[in-house]
């Protein structure tokens, strides 16, 4: 393939079911590799599997790309000239592709039934010999017999003949040179006995007429891919570039499933992730900017992205990893986004957001932000900005409400009575103005207030909770809690 090819690359997803990481994983590697050479990202639904298509796969698998921010160049809902982008939609173009290979003698028809099929695989396994699933029963039916049987209306499916000899090679962009010997490789079905296409088939012509440069996929097609060069050479055909990408597994080791923990681009979203973080957390599971950077941008990723810095090694899926660098995230994310995010879910719980000004939500979600690791933990952090504690910690209690505890709220009470300006600077004056007076450390004051005005012994420094929450509204608190310290 010559070196001037444009780049065009695809995400190639059958609409079976939830879009896994490790398909999301190889969705970002095409898009970022597309962007960082100019080329075009499409997308291609293969859903030539009509028994396992399913219509609400197909929209949640739109739905979590677009969230990801992986926007496909060509395919569903925005076109291009190398449509139809549904691989059921193009059944007269993989009539007209097959008729080729069986005039040139490269495919044949195959009459054997499943039962059959079942057989020779049995008779393999008990035989010790090679299990390729077919023994090329029907290779040897002239073109004129299967005809004349498929016109008496006899079913069948139609085989690639694969050379019974000698070695397929392709190269590997992060494997280097990859062999097959022939011989171990099965007469693949091309067309099934419903007209449909096979995966195999069928994404072959698919990525020649879509002028594919790089298919970069799973790990899992790799051996696959000596019947599919075969297939590109019957046809007279230059392949595509190869790059099959690293397995990821479980942390304990293993697959990755919902069964061990969240799977699904889906999941992590409802975790509370956002998709920044996914997406960076994805990009770096087999890949490196060449340094040691991990909280990237996309568009730092798409800077730096070469397939050559792609690990052919399999990696772990770390989850702590993947919260810690969500909480990165957050922490980058505009303030404005999160602000609105507080908004929505304190109203889905009954808080009456229309009480607070654009400000108030701005200045609570700014103290919060280095706290949190995932979008949920704002409004249940916040809570006590809108509405005071009726409950306090009970281990705080025992902690800071003991003996002579109601005396320091008093005396902190009466000093923020007196306080002017009501600010963080002035508040924390205040504080250490008393702690003089009252020949003690500042620790002693801040804890039974803390509890009395937020309901816990964590949170945002107790200056910033004093300005934000008013004057009026701190000392009304701190009085409502005095009745339950001790003297």
């Amino acid at each position: 393939m010559p070196e001037t090819k444009p780049v065009r690359v695809r995400f190639a997803p059958s609409p079976t079911g939830y879009l896994h990481v490790g398909g999301a994983r190889t969705a970002i590697y095409n898009y970022l590799f597309a962007k960082a050479t100019g080329g075009t990202f499409y997308l291609r639904i293969e859903d030539t599997d009509r028994k396992r298509y399913n219509e609400e796969a197909l929209h949640d698998l739109l739905r979590d790309l677009k969230w990801l921010g992986l926007l496909w160049d060509e395919g569903p809902e925005c076109g291009g000239d190398k449509g139809p982008y549904f691989q059921s939609e193009r059944l007269d173009i993989y009539a007209r592709e097959i008729q080729k290979l069986l005039d040139s003698g490269d495919a044949y028809y195959c009459f054997c039934t499943e039962e059959r099929l079942q057989e020779v695989r049995a008779e393999q396994e008990k035989s010790g010999a090679p299990v390729t699933g077919y023994d090329r029963h029907c290779r040897g039916i002239s073109r004129e017999e299967a005809e004349t049987r498929i016109q008496a209306g006899e079913k069948a499916v139609i085989r690639f003949k694969v050379p019974e000899d000698g070695v397929t090679i392709f190269d590997d962009l992060i494997r280097g040179t990859i062999e097959y010997q022939n011989a171990l490789l099965d007469d693949l079905v091309l067309i099934k006995r419903d007209k449909f296409p096979t995966y195999h088939f069928a994404s072959v012509v698919d990525d020649h007429l879509m002028e594919t440069s790089h298919v970069l996929r799973g790990d899992e097609w790799i051996s696959s891919t000596p019947k599919h060069v075969l297939l590109y050479k019957a046809f007279g055909w230059d392949p595509p570039m190869w790059c099959h990408l690293p397995v990821i597994l479980a942390a304990g080791g293993g697959k990755l499933s919902k069964r061990k923990g969240a799977a699904s681009v889906g999941d992590f979203r409802d975790l509370g992730y956002l998709p920044e973080s996914l997406v960076n957390f994805l990009a770096l599971l087999g890949w490196n900017p060449g340094d040691d950077r991990e909280v990237m941008s996309i568009q730092e990723m798409i800077d730096s992205f070469t397939l050559e810095r792609i690990n052919p090694k399999a990696v772990s899926f770390d989850e702590k990893k993947l919260q810690w660098m969500n909480g990165q995230h957050l922490r980058l994310a505009p303030t404005s986004l999160l602000a609105e995010r507080l908004k929505k879910d304190l109203a889905d719980i009954g808080v009456a957001v229309s009480n607070y000004s654009e400000t108030y939500f701005e200045k609570v979600t700014e103290m919060l932000k280095p706290r949190i690791h995932f979008l949920q933990d704002l409004a249940a952090m916040a809570m006590f900005f809108f509405k005071a504690p009726g409950n306090f910690d009970e281990k705080g209690q025992k902690k800071n409400w003991g003996e002579g505890s109601r005396g320091i709220a008093q005396a902190v009470r009466n000093a923020l009575q007196t306080t002017e300006p009501f600010t963080a600077a002035a508040i924390e004056n205040a504080f250490q103005t008393l702690a003089q007076t009252r020949e003690c450390k500042l620790g002693d004051l801040v804890g039974a207030v803390r509890l009395a005005v937020s309901g816990t012994t964590a949170g945002p420094g107790l200056w910033e909770i004093f300005e934000t929450l008013g004057k009026e509204e701190s000392l009304r608190r701190i009085a409502f809690a005095e009745p339950l310290m001790q003297e």
